[in-house]
């Protein structure tokens, strides 16, 4: 089967908040893995949703996409049925497989009559591209090394965990391996175990692989290329510095180049704006300048009779070519590079010393043991462990979510916080600025505006949370969870669907905040340079 490039040509798409994407241009060939990256907000689901046919009628769409048909799409949210099981989701996906297989077998029979041997050889192309033969095993071991061996086959997906929905998710994509695969954010939810089969999986696929991914450490290890989202005024604000927003390698080497585009667009401003004082003030040049350096005679009145004339020419010459020069030199010139976005908020107040959090025989049903455990005050605690482990659980305890089943959770914060996986508003019509002022007061709003927590682009505050992207809602989310400044931060995988600017801010904050923060997380970059404390949790035994 001969595989078929993704090209998307001059995409709008325009909601009724407003527009989403414009004038995106993107080509991805076989064995090309493309990553977009960008704030949060700047539309890389919507590309996506897009590119895999999933946007609402109501959305307004121009601009061409030209995919593979075999196309994959696996959204942040996992698109099973709540009452379908796990053996119902593998078998759907088996399905075309184990068809293919015997309409091959079928066919090989016919090949006789013409019209069968063509049709014979496209089903043969299609099931060895697809390694269909293989598929009944790939799916067992698949499952096998993602943890979803131990699950009933007839558990409904409704009951599964965040991460057991996504590894099921990821299990289907490698028992298919479809010619073009539309991830979003693949490694939310999954333990080291499950992204180290992912990694494997999407390096070894042929086809178009098109990613959105807050993960750094996967995509320095995945990616062949990094398109920039975010607008490029004047081109300078591209990957490469000249407009371009597609730069090839991984995550490390595109955050050296998007630091030496800004510099270079920096340096080009300042030289500019220098260029063009000089010729405002050339507009305005004096007689002094035509006799430079000539100190005053009696002579000047005679000097002025006789030779005045030639000096006003020559100075109106000089002025209108300066004027020209100046005219032509502010059409063309540098745009002032933004001021971006920046987190400036603390995140914590000091606490009062002391030993803030006390576990002894901590025990949640079979979601949780967790023996002993000590936080002083002012400590990073980092919490790990594979999923199902407890994490979450475990924050949700902290938080008093939670009810323990048995055990002694004592906390010695004045004040909470917690930051959890999924931000839920149960009123998507009210805008991010409504919805934080209901959360944390008037007077804190007023004292702490949600427009100062460098969170959330002055033109997102007033727009309807439901019109706000999941990593905007996360934002906001982060934005009540610090409004307070709390003694004791919780919080839950805080690097998932933020853009990775945020993200590397946000560590920076956790580092030298003052107060208590307890941190779970799968995030590897995040782990590798963790300079706190760190606990492991292990899943309960059964």
């Amino acid at each position: 089967m001969s595989q078929q490039p993704l090209v998307v040509r001059g995409l709008s798409v325009s909601f009724r908040a407003g527009p989403a994407l414009t004038g995106v241009d993107l080509v991805v060939a076989p064995g090309q893995r493309v990553a977009l990256v960008g704030e949060n907000g700047v539309g890389k689901s919507t590309l996506l949703r897009a590119v895999a046919g999933a946007l609402p009628q109501s959305a307004q769409i121009s601009g061409g996409v030209t995919a593979p048909g075999d196309l994959m799409w696996l959204p942040q949210e996992p698109p099973f049925r709540d009452e379908a099981t796990i053996e119902e989701v593998l078998a759907s996906t088996l399905r075309p497989l184990r068809q293919a297989v015997v309409e091959v077998e079928r066919l090989a029979d016919q090949l006789e009559q013409p019209e069968t041997a063509q049709k014979y050889a496209e089903i043969l192309d299609w099931a060895i591209t697809h390694e269909a033969w293989d598929a009944d095993r790939r799916a067992l071991l698949t499952a096998e090394r993602l943890g979803l061996s131990g699950l009933a086959p007839g558990r409904r997906v409704g009951t599964l965990s965040g991460g057991q929905r996504t590894r099921l998710a990821l299990a289907t994509a490698i028992t298919r391996r479809p010619e073009a695969l539309l991830l979003d954010e693949p490694t939310n939810h999954l333990d080291d175990g499950a992204v180290a089969v992912l990694d494997e999986f999407v390096r070894d696929l042929p086809g178009v692989v098109l990613i959105a991914s807050h993960d750094r450490v996967f995509l320095d290890e995945v990616a062949t290329d990094l398109i920039d989202l975010d607008p490029t005024p004047d081109g300078w604000g591209g990957t490469d510095g000249e407009g371009g927003r597609r730069f090839g390698g991984g995550w490390s080497a595109y955050v050296e180049a998007r630091r030496a585009a800004r510099e270079r667009w920096e340096q080009a401003y300042a030289e500019q704006q220098l260029e063009l004082e000089r010729l405002r003030a050339a507009t305005t040049t004096g007689a002094d300048a035509i006799a430079h350096n000539r100190g005053p005679t009696d002579n000047d009145k005679f000097i002025h009779r006789f030779k005045g004339a030639n000096v006003d020419r020559t100075l109106a010459r000089r002025r209108r070519d300066a004027r020209q020069r100046l005219e032509k030199a502010e059409e063309g010139q540098v745009r002032k590079p933004p001021a971006p976005l920046r987190f400036n908020a603390d995140l914590t107040a000091a606490g009062h010393g002391g030993r803030i959090i006390l576990v002894r025989g901590l025990e949640v049903g079979s979601r949780l043991r967790l023996p002993l455990l000590d936080v002083r005050a002012g400590e990073h605690l980092l919490v790990t462990g594979p999923n199902g482990a407890g994490k979450s659980t475990l924050l949700g305890v902290l938080a008093g979510r939670i009810r323990p089943s048995a055990g002694l959770v004592q906390l010695g914060a004045r004040s909470v916080a917690e930051l959890t996986q999924d931000p839920n508003f149960s009123e998507p019509g009210r805008s991010a600025r409504q919805i934080y002022l209901d959360a944390v007061g008037e007077a804190l709003a007023e004292t702490r505006p949600l427009g100062d927590l460098g969170l959330l682009h002055p033109r997102d505050l007033y727009r309807p949370v439901g019109a706000l992207s999941l990593g905007q809602r996360r934002r906001l989310s982060l934005a009540i969870a610090i409004a307070a400044a709390p003694d004791l931060l919780l919080l839950d995988e805080p690097t998932n669907h933020l853009s990775l600017t945020l993200v590397t801010e946000l560590e920076e904050a956790i580092g030298v905040t003052p107060g208590t923060v307890v941190l779970a997380s799968h995030d590897r970059w995040l782990r590798r340079r963790w300079e706190g404390e760190v606990v492991q949790v292990s899943p309960a035994p059964r």
